[in-house]
């Protein structure tokens, strides 16, 4: 796995009772006498720029040099788009999520033997206003998991208390809060409780043994939900929508420290990418590498001409193809390094608009993230540079020297990059997201000798220094 772009203790509920509270899950920063009450901001995002400046929730787009050489003609900028993101203080990874996600399943568990929740046709679309027995069996579907309060249960009219579940339940989900059921909504209410217990507890075992150093600050990446979160004194001090692994080229699960950002990166493509991406953009068009400004060095550094391999064969795999720093790097103009044995990092990108998307499993195994130059401000505190401690200020002028620059953090930060398909929050909030990597197994056994466990009165993940 290597970058990246392919270039160019909550109370159980009575027996019949819902699952409890429901509340959100969704950039940056994030208050710490913020409402976990559902909040969002819409952070603009500049296809060719960063997403909008997170200090004070701000909507101004902040932008990155893009220029481009003349034999690269950049298209000309489309409007802003934007992205909704959570404003909820409590990080998805903590000390207590094992502990909370193990409970939640047993919860969803008795669900499931009670018999689940009621499903809606295929097809089914409702909004606000509308009438009828399908929004009566709406009403009783998001009853059953708490996002509609119990004595809303009954009626058949799609009001606004029934609006503010369903923006509930979709954020919840990590779906855009519309309030109004339609393809996406539908498909994730009719997900079995089963399916929802197994998610759940696919992902306390996969936690299970977890050593991961909960400390001060640290960094925590849901791949599921293509989010970076920075915690800090216990919470989310900001959140970055991200763009993780595609199925066929899957982010994997780390844990792991950031020891140094480097400004300004050259790239060196894996051979995987060769392979699959370079030698057939070559064959299409011979002057690709020149105009990505990417070089081909020998076994001794030196640089080769292109013209003298053959690249109806796969001998481009015996050299090194290296990319310069500019504006259209692979790795945009930030690398945020993390040894690792999958040999995969965070960093920028010339790629943004995909910030935009619902769904962003785009990269090769990498995350990228988005308003990257604000995350790395928060990654260098405390780290000395060239007048005094690092800032937004001298970050923005040594990428605009466009040499190459690395700086080693004066503390490393903890990071860990989870698989969590349903978890929960302390207060019986449950999140779901798609099981993208297929990870999640269709049937779970998790006391296969038959012999229960005592779960307990505390987190079993326990912090260690590192």
């Amino acid at each position: 796995m290597a970058s990246d772009r392919a270039l160019a203790e909550p109370s159980a509920p009575e027996k019949s009772g819902p699952v409890g509270k429901a509340a959100t899950l969704q950039q940056s920063p994030m208050p710490a006498t913020k409402s976990t009450a559902q909040q969002t901001v819409t952070s603009k995002i500049d296809p060719k720029g960063e997403a909008g400046n997170t200090a004070g929730n701000s909507t101004a787009p902040v932008t990155t040099p893009t220029s481009a050489p003349s034999q690269v003609p950049l298209k000309p900028l489309s409007p802003p788009v934007t992205v909704t993101i959570s404003q909820d203080p409590r990080p998805t990874f903590d000390q207590d999520t094992f502990i909370n996600t193990m409970r939640a399943a047993g919860i969803y568990k008795r669900l499931a033997e009670e018999g689940g929740w009621p499903t809606l046709p295929a097809g089914t679309e409702l909004k606000m206003g509308d009438k009828g027995v399908l929004v009566a069996t709406l009403r009783q579907r998001l009853a059953r998991e708490g996002d509609l309060p119990a004595d809303q249960v009954t009626g058949s009219t799609f009001d606004a208390e029934l609006v503010k579940a369903v923006k509930r339940f979709q954020t919840r989900h990590g779906l855009p809060e519309t309030g109004a059921v339609r393809r996406k909504t539908l498909e994730a209410l009719n997900v079995p409780a089963l399916t929802r217990h197994r998610q759940l507890t696919a992902s306390t075992q996969r936690l299970m043994g977890s050593r991961f150093p909960f400390g001060e600050r640290y960094v925590v990446v849901n791949i599921p939900s293509a989010t970076v979160e920075a915690v800090e004194s216990g919470q989310v001090a900001r959140r970055y929508v991200a763009v993780v692994g595609k199925p066929d080229r899957p982010s994997p699960m780390v844990e792991t420290r950031v020891t140094a950002v480097n400004l300004n990166p050259t790239w060196t493509v894996p051979v995987s990418l060769i392979k699959k991406d370079i030698i057939p953009q070559v064959r299409k068009d011979p002057d690709y590498l020149a105009k990505m400004k990417i070089r081909i060095l020998d076994a001794k550094g030196q640089e080769v001409d292109p013209r003298t391999l053959d690249w109806t064969t796969n001998n481009a795999v015996n050299y090194t193809l290296r990319q310069d720093p500019w504006a259209m790097n692979s790795l945009g103009q930030i690398r945020i390094d993390m040894p690792n044995k999958d040999a995969v990092f965070m960093h920028d990108t010339p790629s943004k608009r995909l910030f935009a998307q619902d769904t962003r499993f785009f990269s090769s195994g990498c995350v990228r993230v988005a308003n990257v130059r604000d995350f790395v401000e928060w990654l260098l505190r405390g780290t000395a540079g060239p007048n005094g401690e690092w800032a937004q200020a001298s970050i923005d002028a040594a990428i605009a020297t466009t040499a190459r620059q690395d700086i080693r953090l004066g503390k490393p930060v903890p990071v860990a990059w989870v698989y969590l398909t349903g978890y929960a929050m302390p207060d019986g909030t449950v999140h779901f997201r798609d099981d993208i990597y297929g990870l999640d197994p269709a049937k779970i056994d998790p006391h296969p000798d038959g012999q229960g466990v005592d779960v307990p009165a505390t987190s079993s993940i326990m912090p260690r220094r590192l």
